[in-house]
């Protein structure tokens, strides 16, 4: 049974939740406090974690930025009053997978827990180690390494290229990488990928200007090639 943990300091929203959750078969652990919650999120065993923004003690941003950090496989849906651009681009870029704003219905909640766990089981799929080039990445530890030297990736960029490398040799759309990487669906831009695109081909190309592995496709977004080259 998969337990999804709930951080909201709303009671009547947090019983309903739980309520529901379990009726669906879910294990739920719930708590109102900020910090409570993070010290849960980091020692219990959970399978996804909804996390308001709003709460008291310490709020949902710096929660998600904690447990990401500790750990970057876990989903984490934000659940917010608020529904401006910046406060959503502000969850998903503290490495939120998906974020829905208040009043929801419990069937696009439910769409929604379910899609987080899909995205989960297919990155199982990629293998604990990956190279290509000079490059080395490890998804168990999260290290990457260009030669000997240890490269700083964040777990945005390594689900990048978890889905490049399944992806491999495709055309793959920004908006793709949007949907499954971010894991939400209603971005105003895509900028943000070309942003971190960017900054993954500073880390891994050895002329960013001259990308190898990952390169642009007009119009469309980018494909990865594990090969490429003199001999390509």
């Amino acid at each position: 049974m998969k337990t999804i943990l709930i951080i909201e300091d709303d009671v009547s929203i947090l019983k309903g939740l739980k309520d529901n959750l379990e009726y669906e078969g879910y294990g739920v652990i719930a708590e109102t406090n900020g910090k409570k919650g993070l010290i849960l999120a980091l020692e219990k065993t959970v399978h996804l974690l909804l996390l308001d923004i709003m709460l008291p003690g310490l709020n949902g941003y710096e929660i998600c930025r904690k447990v990401k950090k500790e750990k970057p496989r876990l989903p984490i849906i934000m659940l917010t009053a608020r529904g401006s651009e910046m406060d959503k681009v502000s969850g998903l870029d503290t490495g939120a997978d998906d974020y829905i704003t208040k009043p929801f219905s419990l069937p696009e909640l439910l769409a929604r827990i379910r899609a987080a766990f899909r995205r989960t089981k297919e990155e199982s799929d990629v293998p604990e180690f990956y190279s290509f080039g000079n490059i080395m990445l490890d998804f168990k530890k999260f290290q990457a390494f260009a030669g000997e030297k240890e490269i700083n990736l964040s777990a945005r960029e390594f689900a990048i290229m978890e889905y490049f490398i399944k992806h491999e040799g495709e055309a793959v759309h920004r908006h793709d990488l949007l949907n499954e990487v971010w894991g939400f669906e209603a971005m105003p831009t895509t900028r943000t990928v070309d942003n971190f695109i960017l900054d993954l081909r500073k880390k891994l190309e050895e002329n960013q200007s001259k990308p190898k592995y990952i390169v642009g496709v007009r119009g469309i977004g980018y494909r990865f090639n594990s090969f490429r080259g003199d001999d390509f």
